[in-house]
């Protein structure tokens, strides 16, 4: 697993610079599972390839409508988490479909558990990178 740590992206407006924050992302590619609950009450199941405390990419077989709002039921690591999220614009893949979502309705609780697992992810891939594993 690869992962992408926190970024501090310069934005430049006229002649002033101002940084903004944004969440680090870590790539699963599948490594995690992910029921997604439609507003009918269906569910489907989907893989995470990328995640952050904001949103991620999932892998589906067939996309969803773009601003679709969803719940989203995943276990990471030993936490069950569930979040509203926002579907946005699906990219056709090779074998599906990858589908960025923002998530609309996350508990405060549930953001600093997932940010706390997702830093376990990068900390176990520092090690076996710096053992060459």
């Amino acid at each position: 697993m690869s992962e992408e740590l926190k970024s501090t992206t310069p934005v430049v407006s006229g002649s002033k610079k101002k940084v903004t924050d944004r969440p680090f992302r870590v790539k699963l590619r599948g490594s995690v599972l992910v029921l997604v609950r439609l507003p009918n009450r269906r569910s489907i199941r989907a893989a995470f390839h990328q995640l952050s405390t904001s949103g991620g990419v999932i892998h589906l077989e067939k996309p969803l409508d773009e601003k679709l709002e969803v719940e989203l039921i995943f276990h990471i690591r030993e936490a069950t988490l569930r979040g509203k999220a926002q579907m946005l614009f699906p990219m056709w893949a090779t074998q599906g479909w990858m589908q960025p979502f923002r998530f609309v309705e996350l508990t405060d609780a549930n953001r600093e558990t997932l940010d706390t697992k997702l830093r376990s992810f990068v900390g176990e891939a520092a090690k076996s990178a710096a053992t060459g594993a």
